[in-house]
């Protein structure tokens, strides 16, 4: 689960990291009130108005404004709020701004110059350790550096038997360069972080940049934040955050009624039970010439309503040129697929307007292929895995 900036550092700030202080607002005249409360609250004279979506590259988007004055602070919200915007890691039309982070400026004048960091405490899914990954190159595109400069990004792996040692916060510190009082708040700063990372069961933190402001004090700046699904039952304040407007609708409505959904840029729906399976079947499509529009695991039941479900979520995507359904009969019996397939069908009448290629096997097999071969629907039954790839090359041909 992905959460906005200021949720991530509200997360951040309850276990004791220092963050740029900010207040959300929904329209210009709550932009303007955050303001004057930050003002009081901190002092800033200046303010940083930032769209809230569940993206990256706000800035160069235009998503990100320094305010001068609250007149300032006014037309940028007016300007920010309501706009489509368009990052490199939105959809081309882009993104709908629904709220903005009024936020203290924190690039004050001081005894020292100011200094971005890049840091993310993340899983090494092939050491399965977790992993924080940093870099003096921070304000930037961590992408770009590692491609252009890979020698400016350390790495560093933690022992999930121990966690993080005082000495691994400290060599971090050093790596990047600090020393005095910054050193020893960039080590605070670091066992924070990972303690958030932990008791938050997060699967992402990622903090561009990290800021040494001019009196030495060390603060995310920014933060994306992904929470692990599975684990929001632990945290039911945390599952609260959810922004479903941020989210793929249709990915919302399949996980409303309990089907594993998520949508993909090709042109062949699949519906398959098991996730295994549901891999191998993708990989089919490819082979057959296709590209897999959807990831859809029905799961150990397929019953008509069920299907017809599936069928209506499916449906929803455009580019959906035909549907392949393959269904290993174990737990279920082909031949209640089948019936659930045709019940499905009948049911949605000229709703289906792309064809279907079934493919069951397991119990009962040759009776489901029976029942979907003497419908009389326009549904094209394989029993063999080659066999359904050649009917949807066909179908797409």
């Amino acid at each position: 689960m992905n959460l906005h900036e200021y949720q991530g550092k509200e997360i951040l700030a309850g276990f004791g990291v220092r963050v740029q202080r900010g207040i959300v607002a929904h329209n210009a005249q709550e932009a303007v009130s955050a303001a004057k409360q930050l003002t009081q609250e901190t002092g800033t004279g200046w303010h940083v108005i930032k769209a809230q979506i569940h993206a990256g590259g706000r800035g160069k988007g235009g998503g990100v404004k320094l305010a001068k004055d609250l007149k300032q602070v006014e037309e940028l919200a007016e300007q920010i709020i309501g706009m489509d915007l368009v990052t490199p890691q939105t959809p081309p039309e882009g993104k709908k701004v629904n709220q903005v982070l009024v936020a203290e400026d924190v690039y004050y004048p001081g005894d020292s110059e100011t200094s971005e960091f890049y840091m993310s405490v993340l899983l090494n899914r092939s050491k399965g350790r977790n992993m924080i990954m940093y870099s003096t190159e921070g304000g930037m595109d961590i992408e770009e550096v590692a491609e252009k400069t890979p020698h400016l990004i350390f790495t560093e792996e933690i022992d999930p038997a121990v966690g993080l040692l005082p000495f691994q916060a400290r060599r971090i510190a050093f790596n990047l360069g600090l020393g005095g009082t910054a050193f020893k708040e960039m080590t605070k700063f670091v066992s924070a972080l990972y303690t958030a990372y932990i008791k938050s069961d997060a699967s992402l933190f990622e903090i561009n940049p990290v800021l040494k402001t001019s009196d030495d004090k060390i603060m995310a700046v920014d933060a994306k934040v992904t929470l692990d699904d599975n684990a929001l039952f632990r945290h039911k304040d945390y599952a609260e955050m959810r922004d479903l407007r941020e989210e793929n609708p249709i990915e919302v409505e399949a996980k409303a009624v309990g089907l594993n959904y998520v949508d993909l840029d090709g042109n062949v729906g699949c519906m398959v039970n098991g996730a295994g399976l549901a891999m191998a079947t993708m990989d089919l499509i490819k082979q057959a010439g296709g590209e897999p529009a959807n990831f859809l695991d029905v799961g150990g039941t397929a019953d008509a309503k069920r299907v017809e479900t599936a069928f209506r979520i499916i449906l929803k995507d455009p580019n959906v040129k035909a549907i392949l359904v393959n269904i290993f009969g174990g737990i279920v019996r082909c031949d209640r697929v089948a019936q659930g397939i045709v019940d499905a069908y009948k049911n949605m009448g000229d709703a289906i307007k792309v064809p279907i290629i079934v493919r069951l096997q397991g119990t009962n097999a040759e009776i489901a292929k029976e029942l979907i071969d003497n419908s009389g629907l326009a549904v094209h039954s394989a029993v063999q895995f080659q066999e359904a790839a050649d009917k949807v090359k066909e179908v797409l041909g």
